[in-house]
């Protein structure tokens, strides 16, 4: 009862709240961008039947305007998305390295949020972090 008021606290907070949603889709916005990436890679080379480092670079050399190609916002949206979560990774790799407690709270994070492969409970990613973090609790884990 008490985790999920907790966790009701932080998902309310609106100091935290867009960070959190984010945390919690990590795993999906990850794998959405990478199926984008490589859809928009197939669409260009089955319209322009070249490869996009290709198709740019004789785009640029001809000095053709694409601003108004759906495959251009498809591939603005994915440079944002990816934008986005260089932002939180480059925030995560500031907090393990300059934070005193940098490198459990980045461990932390990664079983819990940032990992390819979701753990099924917190029993699970105690076990992954106890590698990490010495003597870690449940206590510990959710008050970290």
């Amino acid at each position: 009862m008490k985790k999920n008021q907790e966790e009701m606290n932080i998902a309310d907070n609106p100091l935290y709240h867009d960070t959190w949603k984010l945390l919690k889709k990590y795993r999906d916005v990850v794998w959405s961008l990478e199926l984008s990436v490589q859809q928009v890679r197939s669409r260009f080379e089955i319209e322009y039947g070249s490869s996009i480092e290709d198709f740019l670079e004789s785009v640029y050399v001809a000095g053709i305007d694409l601003s108004d190609r759906s495959i251009e916002h498809h591939a603005k949206c994915i440079e944002r998305s990816h934008r986005m979560l260089k932002l939180l990774d480059t925030s995560i790799d500031l907090l393990r390295t300059k934070h005193k407690n940098g490198e459990s709270y980045y461990w932390l994070l990664y079983f819990s949020f940032l990992s390819p492969q979701q753990l099924r409970n917190v029993e699970e990613i105690i076990e992954k972090l106890r590698p990490h973090i010495r003597d870690i609790s449940f206590r510990t884990y959710y008050r970290r």
